[in-house]
């Protein structure tokens, strides 16, 4: 009599299975070796989209924006050990995700883009663009000479991805840049300050730049001393996270007409209609779209590409964040 064997010992194992949030990504990757790529969006649990092939699902990319409610769904997942966030800032993805389930976030996906735009907020406050698309409105001219960009002091708060990349895009404007970062030290670009001198910093700069990553250390950092320690008529441009900024510090300093401001971000976020940072003087908001461009798309895809191939030869995955 032969000896018995179970055929699935013999049955070569199923791959892995990485989800990706966005049709149009997926559409442009192509699945490494021992890996099976699927659509799931997070808006509905996994299961109803993949069935049993929900056990197989090891790694999950976010959409961009990830809409927090879909978190939850990741728990059903039993062989999930990174989730592939598409944002540089995670802070809204940060500690909810199951135990024992690594986060990669999306450094350098941005930095392009997100550094354009904090370019163009400075320059649109400072010479007046926003004023002068009111006056084209009514068919008013009205020159008016103002401050240049050329021969300002510009203080970056972030020196990471984001901040670098805005440092590199101000040197051909004629500025000198005062970089802070959470400690002093120097690199290749010359030294970073300590967040602890910035009370000595702010009053001695035009223009503060803020890109910072939000957690616990910088939340509200930019409070009613920070901003009562700016210079008069300065102008804070926030590109990082709402919350880093005190928003009823930064309104009570726009009533008087003493800072400036431009938001890429806001605290509330989206910004009410009724909210009083609408009315202000001396401001410009745009709807958080630092980040979204053209410019996003090829990275993101890079990125994916990379972390796709390490994932399926089990190395290290890149932009870890929090670890396993």
């Amino acid at each position: 009599m032969g000896v018995m064997t179970d055929p699935s010992a013999t049955r070569p194992a199923r791959p892995a299975i990485v989800t990706v949030a966005d049709q149009g990504l997926l559409d442009e990757l192509e699945a490494p070796d021992g890996t099976e790529l699927r659509y799931w969006g997070l808006d509905v649990p996994a299961r109803e989209v993949l069935g049993d092939d929900a056990d197989r699902v090891s790694a999950v990319v976010l959409p961009y924006g990830a809409p927090d409610q879909g978190l939850r769904h990741l728990a059903d997942l039993p062989s999930l050990t990174l989730v592939q966030s598409l944002s540089a800032g995670v802070d809204a993805v940060v500690g909810q995700l199951p135990d024992g389930v690594g986060l990669a976030n999306g450094a350098g996906v941005h930095d392009a883009s997100t550094a354009e735009l904090a370019i163009g907020l400075v320059l649109a406050s400072l010479r007046g663009l926003d004023e002068a698309v009111r006056d084209q409105d009514q068919a008013r001219w009205h020159p008016v000479s103002r401050r240049s960009l050329a021969d300002s002091r510009v203080l970056l708060l972030g020196v990471g991805g984001i901040g670098s990349a805005i440092a590199r895009r101000l040197r051909p404007f004629e500025v000198e840049i005062v970089r802070v970062g959470r400690s002093s030290r120097g690199d290749d670009q010359g030294l970073v300050h300590a967040q602890d001198e910035l009370p000595v910093l702010l009053p001695e700069v035009d223009v503060v730049i803020v890109s910072l990553p939000l957690d616990d250390a910088t939340r509200g950092i930019v409070d009613d001393r920070f901003l009562a320690a700016m210079k008069g008529q300065s102008l804070l441009v926030n590109v990082g996270r709402g919350p880093l900024v005190d928003t009823d510090a930064l309104a009570a300093e726009l009533r008087t007409g003493r800072l400036r401001a431009a938001l890429d971000v806001t605290d509330p976020e989206p910004l009410p209609q009724d909210h009083p940072l609408w009315g202000l003087p001396g401001i410009i908001i745009t709807p958080h779209i630092g980040g979204g461009s053209s410019a996003y798309r090829a990275r993101a895809l890079a990125l994916v590409r990379a972390q796709l191939g390490r994932v399926a030869s089990g190395a290290e995955p890149v932009n870890r964040v929090s670890a396993v």
